[in-house]
């Protein structure tokens, strides 16, 4: 009997580890598949594909594998005469920018959008900036909008885009160079600075995100996963897929090294980039010149669009 009974046992435990094996495989697979597909956008289809499905299988398997994002396109051109200009990468990426100057000039304002965003979408922030007098630089991102490529490093080698506009210019004879980041655009702003040295005359700030764990782990909650393990699995493949290590992304760390004047400005509401992960970004900027706005009925969105009069204010008294 106890030999019987002992065997039952061991074949239910075996049962178990094979189970469990399983769905540790299966949920390996799944992050890969997440790790690829968060950090790639695919050129955009000539007809847009139809995602909707009743069939369950097929639901489960686009949950399983992850959806696809598109490189988002220029639906939009500045109204007013521009220079279209194109910057080469490191390894060859050819990026695409605009400059658009004005007459008598305070200094020149580089405007840099967030994920799977481009720099079309920042042209209403563009043109206020102009209306102070400003020129503006925007630029696309590699994997984005009429750049090259279609992987993106959410930051990591992004760094390298913000610096050829702003050596573009530095190299115009410019001095009074601002920088301008929306979400991202904000991270990779301030990777920048802590990567080349950069030495903007005054950086403003508008939702950057802590850590891509975290960031992944977001996205995750949103597509209806667990905020963990999914945030860590995620960036670990997407650390072994991409070629760098995701989990070194820390914008927090990369503040440490900003001096100049700095605008960080946060969504109350924001579901993306938690207040507390704000709050610590803010405090690790080296800079004694900083401020911390906050809009308190706002999500993951462009202030200037939620609250024009708060986000004007704020802006001109910040470059006064």
């Amino acid at each position: 009997m106890n030999q019987n009974k002992q065997s039952k046992i061991r074949s239910v435990l075996k049962s178990i580890a094979w189970v469990l094996l399983v769905q540790f495989l299966l949920i390996n697979i799944s992050g890969s598949f997440y790790g690829y597909k968060l950090t790639y956008f695919y050129d955009s289809p000539s007809q847009p594909t139809i995602m909707a499905t009743k069939n369950i299988f097929l639901k489960t398997w686009r949950l399983f594998t992850g959806p696809h994002f598109y490189k988002s396109t220029i639906e939009e051109v500045p109204h007013l005469p521009y220079e279209t200009v194109h910057l080469t990468t490191s390894n060859r990426l050819i990026l695409e920018g605009w400059y658009i100057p004005v007459d008598s000039s305070k200094g020149t304002v580089v405007l840099v959008h967030g994920m799977s965003q481009n720099k079309s979408m920042l042209l209403s922030e563009a043109y206020e900036f102009m209306y102070l007098g400003f020129n503006v630089m925007l630029i696309d991102l590699r994997a984005h909008g009429n750049s090259n490529g279609n992987i993106s490093t959410i930051g990591f080698l992004e760094s390298e885009d913000v610096k050829l506009a702003y050596d573009y210019v530095a190299g115009k004879g410019e001095r009074n160079i601002i920088l301008y980041g929306e979400s991202l655009g904000a991270t990779v702003i301030t990777k920048a600075i802590y990567d080349y040295d950069l030495s903007p005359s005054r950086i403003i700030l508008e939702m950057p995100f802590e850590k891509l764990e975290k960031l992944f782990g977001k996205r995750g909650a949103m597509l209806g996963f667990p905020q963990e393990p999914f945030g860590w699995l995620v960036t670990f493949w997407a650390s072994i897929e991409r070629g760098f290590n995701a989990f070194k992304v820390n914008t927090s760390k990369y503040a440490e090294k900003i001096k100049c004047p700095v605008l960080l400005e946060y969504g109350a509401l924001d579901k993306t980039i938690p207040t507390e992960d704000t709050h610590s970004i803010f405090k690790h900027i080296a800079s004694n010149n900083k401020k911390l706005v906050e809009y308190e009925k706002a999500d993951h969105e462009f202030f200037l669009n939620k609250d024009p009069m708060k986000w004007r204010k704020e802006i001109e008294d910040f470059l006064r």
